[in-house]
């Protein structure tokens, strides 16, 4: 018996496909344009061929000299409504500013904390250039060395220098209070 074929044998052979594609008429694209275009041209040629309007006919007057015009007058400038212009100049503005308080604990400025002391001495050296004096503090229970500025009596004074430090590119720096 001869081998058969059990895979193909439920299928029928291809049949060749009839394509269904319209084809495109490019005349009908053509047409239209030169149907859009000779509409633009005649409404241009009608533009130009409509009549103007007929000039108004044109009188004919006895050579009299004309009389001069009146001469403009200037009114005064206005008086000003408001005095301020005036009063400002001498009015003094008292202003009393809260008192600060003092914190009994200083407040400090860390800017980083580095594992080598390499890497601290160089942040501190970074410091050093903008003008600030920094320090080195080892911590007590790992190896981490901690690049510091202060103590500071007031806030306001490390947020001056933390922004003087943002200006240089010189980032993070947190402030705190001091533990002692």
């Amino acid at each position: 018996m001869a081998n058969k074929d059990y895979v193909r044998r439920g299928r029928s052979p291809k049949k060749p496909t009839a394509k269904t594609t319209t084809r495109r008429k490019p005349w009908r694209s053509g047409l239209i344009a030169l149907i859009l275009l000779s509409g633009f041209v005649y409404g241009l040629y009608w533009l130009n061929q409509t009549p103007e309007p007929p000039a108004p006919p044109v009188k004919t007057v006895s050579p009299v000299k004309p009389a001069t015009p009146p001469a403009r007058v200037i009114p005064p400038p206005p008086t000003e409504k408001w005095d301020y212009v005036q009063s400002l100049p001498q009015r003094e503005i008292e202003v009393t500013a809260k008192e600060q308080q003092l914190s009994e604990i200083p407040y400090i400025m860390q800017c980083g904390a580095f594992k080598t002391l390499q890497q601290a001495e160089a942040r501190k050296v970074e410091i050093a250039f903008q003008g600030l004096k920094s320090n080195i503090r080892k911590t007590e229970n790992s190896s981490w060395f901690r690049v510091v500025l202060g103590p500071y009596p007031l806030k306001r004074d490390a947020e001056r220098d933390r922004h003087r430090l943002q200006r240089a590119k010189i980032e993070p720096c947190a402030i705190w209070k001091e533990s002692q």
